[in-house]
């Protein structure tokens, strides 16, 4: 059961696209829900339907999902195959739950980029104008951060090689586990950390030189199938 809040005249909602910058994003909405103590609504917006999602999307949306309930954030919302722009989407959601301030990230590589630019940010402005913005610099380096160091996510496989588990980028034709591989910037060799689902929990272990990095991270029930 989630924490009564104390604060119901104010509410924050956390907009998050697809990137390694959507955990910061929600952890700083958190902190900010934490001192303020009020409930805390987390959006992502697609204009896919859900089942159309390839594994990268389908990875951050569980990763964002698992966050949330850790957490313990009200509502992860996902408004999938959604075709309206993004304002309208913004707007109606705000206006439902009671949103008193919302957290977006400006990102060069992310969608909501396009809020820096004035046109977004006004017409949003006018949907909304009842709810204060906090743009957060999401590229903005930190002691503990070190997503920014890694390339976007690609479709990867962990396979089996005789004692060793390593990463591949075409479909096996054996046992293998399906994820996404980041590669650390500025390596000749795939180096960087591999995420994928597995049991219904995310879990991540990290790759050198193709290879992963102590197999004792791997959890025993995924172990166990991929050696058969």
């Amino acid at each position: 059961m989630k924490h009564v809040k104390g604060r119901l005249d104010e509410s924050i909602l956390v907009c998050v696209y697809y990137g390694l910058n959507g955990e910061r994003l929600i952890r700083r909405g958190h902190k900010m829900a934490t001192m303020l103590d009020c409930p805390l609504y987390i959006l992502s917006v697609d204009s896919q339907p859900l089942d159309a999602f390839d594994a990268e999307k389908s990875s951050y949306i569980e990763q964002w999902k698992k966050l949330s309930d850790e957490l313990e954030i009200e509502k992860f919302i996902l408004q999938d195959n959604e075709k309206r722009p993004i304002q309208k989407v913004i707007a109606e959601v705000a206006k439902n739950y009671g949103i008193s301030q919302i957290i977006v990230g400006q990102s060069a590589q992310s969608r909501w980029e396009e809020i820096t630019k004035g046109s977004f940010l006004n017409v949003l402005l006018k949907e909304v104008p009842f709810v204060d913005f906090h743009i957060v610099a999401v590229q903005r380096p930190t002691d503990d951060d070190t997503y920014d160091t890694y390339e976007k996510g690609v479709r990867a496989y962990l396979i089996q090689e005789h004692e060793d588990f390593k990463v591949g980028f075409t479909c096996p034709k054996y046992v293998s586990i399906e994820g996404i591989f980041f590669k650390e910037i500025g390596t000749d060799f795939d180096n960087g950390i591999f995420k994928f689902t597995y049991n219904d929990k995310m879990h991540e272990v990290h790759i050198s030189e193709g290879y992963v990095l102590g197999k004792e991270k791997l959890p025993a029930e995924f172990l166990s199938p991929l050696r058969q």
